[in-house]
């Protein structure tokens, strides 16, 4: 394998694992500013807007976090009958979603700041 190679590999495992660290923030994020449920193909083109990020290209690794968010309470999901194909199923945020939403922007706030000033030469 080259250099090159090599560096991309690097490069694609370290954006895997910061992208699952962040995901569940940013899915819960986009459903806590939305007024009204939410759909996945709408969400994942609210990410999409945004520009390159956390599924970037990624569509279908978007449904399995919001079940597991969904399972632990964080989110609510309806399914309603869609005029233009099978059912949609809504996701909206919870009481306990918002509260999580809450502590893990505290949590990734500090986080980012604290790498930041590392890699801006800052002392730990």
């Amino acid at each position: 394998m080259s250099r090159v190679d090599e560096s991309g590999s690097q490069l694609k495992k370290f954006q895997k694992e910061l992208s699952s660290g962040t995901v569940s923030l940013v899915l819960l994020a986009v459903l806590g500013q939305s007024r009204q449920p939410m759909y996945g193909y709408q969400i994942a083109k609210r990410l999409e807007d945004g520009g390159e990020g956390v599924l970037a290209g990624k569509q279908s690794a978007l449904y399995p976090v919001l079940r597991n968010l969904e399972a632990a309470g964080l989110l609510a999901s309806e399914v309603e009958p869609s005029v233009s194909g099978p059912p949609r199923r809504y996701y909206r945020i919870t009481r306990s979603g918002r509260e999580s939403l809450r502590e893990w922007t505290a949590a990734w706030n500090a986080t980012r700041d604290s790498v930041d000033n590392v890699l801006q030469g800052g002392v730990p």
